[in-house]
């Protein structure tokens, strides 16, 4: 066998064609792949106990002899009951096992075994239920912490176990790729240490020495990735540096509002940025009507002040329009052409807009993705702006770079998160954040309410439409499930239509609704054609109807919490007191915790980690950017002082001389070079 880890998994002994394929569906085609297929979980046996000390609730490990033959009872049709008697020095427990009644072969009279499961209290005594179990003199009966494994149909735990045991003892040399300073400086232990101590760790700190190298590694070569996709971004041919002009100030005067110091302190970063001839590329994170939107058209005005065109890239049509309305009323007094380029236009339509986008008679183009479509060309684009950066990734920029001489990119976010995490969420963005309100902005009052307090919300629904004002009501599912116990739109709004609120004008709003549909019904509610909007999580992000005061969200406890967080966000708009209501149905622990934390606060970044803390990084990441790689052992919330270290290292070790780190370290570039393949094939890299 090859001393190599990229060798294909299908040419190690043992594996063959038929396992390959199996193991391809756990995306396994390399030794590397294979070895680092990670344990999910350990059964540890260490925990042995005598008959005699057992005590139910507990998960042990026990030695003895089966002393007599194995009873099989059938209890119902798909169901029946393997159950032997095993005894040490100190007495005898029976074991049942479910559905496995050729275990009668295996576990005779006699026999000796291990069996490691938890202890329940039976009909005659204490019993031990569909335990895992071993006979003694079996390979791997000494161990004493068992690797447990994520597999596939037809292959089995015990075929992964086997095949992780030979691997690591047939590589001869396991490759280094950190640099030897940063092992010692970090006290890390090896790799092939590592990788052994991972799949078979003899002791707790083993696996503690194991897993610290292995999250570190990750974590190194995630902010590595993301900091060499940042440089060849920067690398990139020249973009047109755009002066400050004296009329973007001036508009800035004659707005009806004063901009807040952390607003004005973005732009003049923004600034900064658009000024040099290296394209930039910034992320402006802020929380709900932190007024991140009028930052974004000051620097639009001032890009068509110089002469060039910008763009405004929004997720959903509905956001799209949005932008494309308040852009016109801005910025048409100064004769500024603003173009609106989405899917649902007709043909001739869009090919009129696109013939005048083309010659540059029309200055700044908002749309939905259709802005980076094959057919759309721009006469001289030199700012593109995206909306809710969290929907667009890696590849969607550099799609829209592609649409003119490298232009400025500007991302913007409501989705704010812990500066550290986004680092690593968008570490190929320099950033800004406005932690910022508007003066004078009413705070939402927020309440949760269970399912039984219901008549007092629709009371106090009423009460506020009466005075004029209009609500949301945004639940989880579109249509009645039968898997899913939850309200759905289409349900409730019929509901609403023909009996609570059959005096008031309902609407109903989801995802499954053509476009044109949906932009209709949204128009109705923004002319108050529409009392009650009884919509899915559709309405998240960017609606804006100011005389909207009320949001309900049913199945509160279905969300997280940076999702409430935004869904509350579509209300307080107007200068009337807004309102929340939280109807949840739901008595665990983390859901009532979740109403709390909405009740007390509507800080945004306070919420952002106080969600990754109650639902861990799996979920959180759905808000990732496309391409970047999962993560397989780190975990972003419990090993955020691993993830600190290794920030300190690439920044005082590597950040200012990359390309000549990576010249000394060849190893380490070959790696991070196979990492960025992985990411995204269209991301430039060397």
């Amino acid at each position: 066998m090859k001393d190599s880890f990229e060798e294909n998994i299908q040419f190690i002994k043992g594996v063959g064609p038929k396992k390959a394929a199996r193991l391809k569906r756990l995306n396994i085609e390399t030794v590397q792949e294979m070895l680092y297929h990670f344990p999910r979980d350990y059964d540890d046996r260490r925990n042995t106990k005598k008959v005699s000390h057992l005590v139910a609730g507990e998960k042990v490990t026990i030695y003895g002899r089966i002393i007599e033959e194995p009873q099989i009872s059938k209890i119902r049709k798909g169901l029946s009951l393997t159950k032997v008697k095993m005894r040490d020095d100190t007495g005898s427990v029976s074991v049942i096992f479910f559905n496995q009644p050729f275990l009668k072969k295996n576990l005779t009279m006699g026999t000796e075994v291990m069996v490691n499961g938890k202890v329940k209290v039976g009909y005659k005594g204490l019993e031990i239920t569909n335990p895992v179990y071993e006979r003694v003199e079996s390979a791997n009966s000494e161990a004493q912490v068992i690797p447990i494994y994520s597999t596939t149909e037809g292959l089995t735990q015990k075929e992964i176990y086997r095949m992780q045991k030979q691997l690591l003892s047939t590589i001869k040399e396991f490759p280094e790729f950190l640099p030897e300073e940063i092992i010692k400086k970090n006290r890390l232990c090896d790799l092939r240490f590592a990788l052994c101590g991972i799949h078979f760790p003899k002791t707790t700190q083993d696996l503690k020495v194991a897993k610290y190298r292995l999250v570190f590694d990750e974590f190194f070569l995630l902010n590595l990735s993301l900091l060499s996709i940042k440089k060849q971004f920067k690398k990139q041919k020249s973009s047109i540096a755009l002066h400050i002009k004296d009329d973007v100030y001036e508009f800035i005067q004659g707005l009806p509002f004063r901009l807040t110091s952390a607003q004005r302190k973005t732009l003049d970063e923004i600034f900064d940025d658009i000024q040099r001839t290296t394209p930039m590329n910034r992320l402006v994170q802020g929380d709900v009507g932190s007024g991140k939107t009028i930052v974004a058209v000051c620097a639009l005005l001032n890009c068509v002040l110089n002469g060039y065109q910008g763009a405004m890239m929004a997720p959903t049509e509905i956001l799209a329009e949005q932008h494309y309305e308040a852009l016109k009323e801005l910025l048409s007094p100064l004769n500024i052409e603003v173009g609106l380029l989405v899917g649902s236009m007709t043909k001739k339509n869009k090919e009129r807009l696109l013939e005048r986008i083309a010659k540059g008679e029309v200055q700044i183009v908002t749309g939905t993705h259709a802005l980076i479509q094959e057919g759309v060309v721009f006469h001289n684009l030199a700012l593109a702006v995206t909306d809710e950066q969290h929907r667009f990734g890696v590849r969607q920029r550099a799609s829209l770079m592609n649409k003119g001489a490298n232009p400025h990119i500007l991302v913007m976010t409501a989705t704010p998160i812990p500066r550290t995490l986004a680092l690593i969420v968008y570490g190929d963005l320099d950033i800004s954040t406005i932690d910022e309100l508007p003066p004078g902005r009413k705070s939402i009052k927020t309440f949760s309410a269970s399912k039984k307090k219901r008549e007092d919300v629709y009371t106090f629904i009423k009460k506020e439409l009466d005075n004029g004002r209009q609500a949301y009501v945004v639940c989880p599912l579109v249509e009645e499930s039968e898997s899913i116990e939850a309200e759905s739109a289409t349900e409730i709004a019929t509901l609403f239509s023909h009996t609570i609120f059959k005096s008031y004008r309902v609407g109903l709003l989801h995802g499954k609704m053509p476009s044109k549909e949906k932009e209709t019904v949204m128009n109705a509610f923004k002319r108050k054609e529409i009392d009650i909007l009884v919509s899915t999580t559709v309405i998240e992000v960017g609606v804006n109807v100011p005389n909207a005061t009320v949001m309900i969200i049913e199945n509160a406890e279905r969300f997280g919490l940076a999702q409430l967080h935004q869904l509350r966000g579509r209300v307080g708009r107007g200068d009337s007191q807004s309102y929340c209501i939280l109807i949840h149905n739901s008595k665990s622990d983390i859901a009532k915790e979740r109403m709390k934390i909405m009740e007390k606060t509507t800080d945004g970044f306070l919420i952002s980690e106080k969600d990754l803390e109650l639902r861990g990084p799996g979920e959180f990441f759905g808000i990732r950017q496309h391409g970047l790689p999962e993560l397989k052992i780190a975990n972003l919330f419990k090993h955020i002082k691993i993830l600190k270290i290794v920030q300190q290292q690439i920044k005082e070790l590597i950040e200012v001389d990359f390309e000549g780190f990576l010249k000394e370290h060849p190893a380490l570039e070959k790696k991070l070079i196979n990492q960025l393949r992985k990411i995204d094939d269209e991301i430039p890299y060397s």
